[in-house]
């Protein structure tokens, strides 16, 4: 299934108020899953590969921390790059490693200090910044496309936090907290990209909290749980169909 590539950069559909307050409620239900977990949680493995529950912690607090600080931005892009190869992993790899020898209760306290300031920059970020062309093609799919700043900050640094979220829950059988408010916003963002990214005429059925019905055309008709339906979009699990079109988290 091939993807419609995009003419100009990728930009934010979500309106700027209701990706900002999307954005601050992530921080804070990924900072109580976090509260939540037990010490045995945080060597369990989960389906982010070479990852257990403490080093998709780590990352979340590395990016959390990256968007609560310009220089620190610069700093851990500045050596991501340095590192050659597929840029997302090299930047992931950084910021697990650099936080290795912190403990679970140091990244769960980190974490809540960050993302009070992440989403404080975020939100923030002037639309100048935020119209701008990131300087790193990124793949999608197995294909590069350009995103502008204002897509990364609007939307990719509030699908991360989420999809780590259902990571961790269903890494330790922690109960995914989801709502139509919060979830349900993202979720249809997800669901409108996918749309946008395929072309084809759908139905699609997405069942619990975060769940609705979008469709163009009719078409083939896909039913699934909304979680489940956004982890096969990122790359996790089996995928066919309309269902093999990416989209990034």
């Amino acid at each position: 299934m091939t993807m419609t590539a995009p003419s100009r950069p990728r930009i934010a559909a979500l309106p700027r108020g209701t990706a900002m307050r999307v954005a601050a409620t992530e921080y804070q239900r990924f900072f109580g899953l976090l509260r939540s977990l037990g010490p045995g949680d945080w060597a369990k493995p989960t389906e982010c590969p070479g990852w257990d529950v403490r080093a998709v912690a780590a990352h979340a607090l590395g990016m959390a921390e990256m968007a609560a600080s310009i220089r620190e931005a610069s700093r851990q892009l500045k050596l991501a790059r340095s590192r050659g190869g597929l840029f997302i992993d090299a930047l992931t790899a950084l910021q697990v490693e650099e936080r290795a020898g912190m403990t679970p209760a140091q990244i769960t306290a980190r974490f809540a200090a960050r993302a009070a300031r992440a989403a404080r920059a975020r939100r923030r970020t002037p639309g100048l910044i935020r119209r701008r062309t990131m300087p790193v093609l990124q793949q999608v799919g197995g294909r590069e496309e350009a995103w502008t700043i204002g897509y990364l900050i609007d939307v990719i640094l509030t699908r991360d936090p989420w999809m780590h979220r259902a990571d961790i829950a269903r890494a330790t059988g922690t109960d995914l907290v989801l709502t139509a408010e919060h979830d349900g916003v993202l979720v249809a963002d997800v669901a409108a990209e996918w749309a946008a990214r395929h072309g084809q005429p759908y139905t699609l059925h997405l069942t619990g909290p975060a769940g609705g019905t979008w469709r163009n055309g009719g078409g083939q008709l896909i039913e699934t749980d909304a979680v489940e339906f956004c982890r096969v979009l990122s790359g996790r699990g089996h995928s066919d169909g309309l269902l093999a079109v990416q989209v990034p988290f």
